[in-house]
Formats: structure tokens, sequence, C-alpha cells
């Protein structure tokens, strides 16, 4: 019997959400917009490429791409407190936010944060203060166990391209998360690329959570790399055998999004995947199977 997904609506805060965890195995998900996920377990609260703050907004104003949110951050990163993981994808700054990461790291003192080996420096350089020894840096192809019920497998991503620095470390990366009794894998910003497929196929990966804002040329040529369309995320799962797939990187920034009813009408007709796109209020709950359903 395989991982299930279900969900919930919940009315309250996602602060008030987020002090239920799961029973002692299953991962709760909870969607902070654009590629923002936090993950819940009995155990762990793992935090992946928050944007909580108005950064951007402020760095592009009078600029041709004005970064004005088109939904209010579900909570501010000072509230996001007993936080014991950060995951950053990359160096861009909806993902590696400082103004984002330096409330909240501060309200969680012993959380880690993982990042690509190769924005070590700009991490230090955007969040003031921030401890090396809290740092842990990772390259594709590598594994690290991050607890004794906690194991990330480091992969590639190509944020349209598959760039290194000048050490060889790769500046994008995704994250198939071991935890809870499933396998998560977030992509962090990505196209399809050769080998994608052969890479992530043999992790057993349950539920992938991938980006479908797409690409165009206009918005490469303002310096605006792009990701998977939300038709290619799908091939993705269905390749990999992957069997549940949530959709984000949408509904932010209006230059850069896609119409959430298109996703809804995918989401209609897909069962493998089974697909669903990201939503606030939302609880995504992955349970394993039991024992005994495994010998069934």
């Amino acid at each position: 019997m395989n991982v299930t997904l279900t969900t919930s609506v919940y009315t309250s805060s996602l602060v008030e959400a987020l002090k239920h965890p799961p029973p002692e195995r299953g991962v709760s998900l909870f969607w902070l917009g654009q590629a923002g996920f936090v993950l819940r377990t009995a155990k762990h609260c793992i935090v992946i490429d928050p944007y909580l703050s108005d950064s951007l907004a402020e760095k592009y104003r009078g600029r041709p791409l004005p970064h004005q949110r088109m939904m209010a951050a579900p909570i501010r990163a000072e509230t996001l407190s007993g936080v014991t993981h950060v995951l950053v994808t990359h160096h861009h700054s909806d993902h590696l936010d400082g103004a984002t990461l330096t409330p909240m790291l501060a309200v969680s003192p012993d959380a880690s944060l993982v990042l690509p080996r190769a924005a070590t420096a700009l991490a230090m350089e955007r969040i003031p203060l921030l401890d090396c020894s809290r740092l842990i840096s990772v390259n594709a192809g590598e594994t690290h166990h991050l607890a004794s019920d906690l194991t990330l497998h480091v992969v590639r991503a190509s944020h349209e391209t598959l760039e290194q620095d000048d050490a060889g470390n790769f500046r994008f990366l995704g994250y198939v998360i071991d935890i809870g009794g499933v396998r998560i894998f977030h992509s962090g910003d990505t196209i399809p690329f050769e080998g994608q497929v052969a890479e992530l196929a043999k992790l057993n990966i349950d539920a992938a959570l991938l980006p479908v804002n797409g690409r165009s040329e206009s918005l490469r040529a303002q310096g605006v790399p792009g990701n998977m369309t939300a038709e290619e995320a799908v091939r993705l799962c269905a390749e990999c055998n992957i069997r549940y797939m949530i959709a984000h990187h949408y509904g932010l920034f209006e230059f850069n999004t896609v119409n959430p009813a298109m996703l809804d009408a995918m989401a209609a007709k897909h069962t493998h995947p089974v697909l669903q796109r990201a939503r606030l209020h939302t609880r995504y709950q992955l349970e394993p199977p039991t024992s005994a359903e495994k010998s069934e």
C-alpha cells in the first residue's frame, strides 16, 4: 500500500496550525507562497525557501518589473518559531531572503541553515551575524543525515541552466527529504534537463513540490529565468513514478504567474500523478502505510 495524501482547511492562523504536529509518523505540509513550504512532523519543523518580506518590492520599486505582492505572507518570519532546519535551494532573493531569514533564525536559535555550497558567502552577507556553525553547505550528489530520522538527498536543478561556480558546486539545487516515513521532493527552481529523470526515479519519491510558472523569452531578456510549465511538471512525475504533485511558484508576482483555474482544470483530469495546486490555509497530510498495510 502506498503513501496517502489528504487535505484539510484550517481556519486558525498558521502559527496555531503549526502547534499541532502529526502523530509519530507522517508529515504535514503548509504553503508559504511562491516556493516556500513548512514541513511539520512530530519532531521537526522544516522550512523551505521562505519569502515572507517585501524586500523585492523595495529593491525593484520604480523599475520595469515591480515585485508587488499579489498575496500577503501567511505568517511573519519572527513568529515562525520552533524551526529545526531551514532549507534554501538557491541564491535568488525569493528563496534566500535576508529579510525573512534573519528574524526567523533569531527566534529559532537551534535551527540549522542548509544551502548550496555555492551560496554560502552570499548567505553570510544577507544574514547579519549569522553563526557559521549553523550552516550546512551542500552540493548535488551528496546525502546528508541531518537527524536520526531525517535524511537529505541533494540533486541538481536547472533554473534554465545547470550553473556551477569555479569550484564545481551547483548554484541551483533540489532536495529529496526522507522524513516521517515518506519521501518529499522540492525541486527548487528548475526546467526539465537531460539526466533529470534518471537522477530522480531511483530515489522512490512519494510527493513532489514543483514550480509551474513556466518561462518566456521576454522575461529571460529582462533577467528573469523561468521554470517548468505545469505540463512539464506533471510529465516529470509520471516518468519518475511520483504519485502526488503539489504545484507552486505562482500567484505572488503579477509578471510571473499562471492562472489558478488552469491548474485546477489540470488537477481535475490527472490521476497519475494526483495533482493539486498549493493553497494557503490548507494542510497537506502525507501518511505512510502502517506495518499491517505493508504486509498486505
